[in-house]
């Protein structure tokens, strides 16, 4: 993956980061949700729905500031996701809000990765 501190290819943007970040969707939307309605525990439910909560705004978060960051660059995101991702297309430079939710997009679907796999 071709990103420094304050880069990123457009081909990783396209085929790496959202990617990722949609199925850390997808684990907040059925996993966490299928959990949540298994628990009796008291404990264990307020955990999980906790932990649901967290996702649901990090990835509210990460999502305002790839809009901006995907509004900037429309051209070269759009070229690079023409390439079918055999290019690596533009390199992006990051704002720091840019750069914040593409490190908490990668750590987030790392914990989503955890959870999945009972970690």
């Amino acid at each position: 993956m071709l990103v420094t501190a304050d880069t990123i290819s457009a081909r990783d943007l396209v085929y790496e980061i959202i990617p990722k970040l949609t199925a850390t969707e997808k684990l907040v939307n059925n996993t966490l949700h299928t959990t949540i309605a298994e628990f009796g525990n008291f404990s264990e439910l307020s955990h999980y729905q906790l932990l649901k909560h967290e996702f649901e705004l990090e990835i509210m978060m990460i999502h305002m500031n790839l809009d901006h960051l995907l509004k900037r660059y429309a051209q070269e995101i759009q070229a690079a996701s023409g390439s079918g991702g055999r290019e690596a297309g533009a390199i992006l430079e990051l704002d720091q809000h840019e750069r914040f939710a593409i490190d908490s997009a990668k750590k987030l679907y790392e914990r989503a990765c955890a959870i999945q796999a009972g970690n």
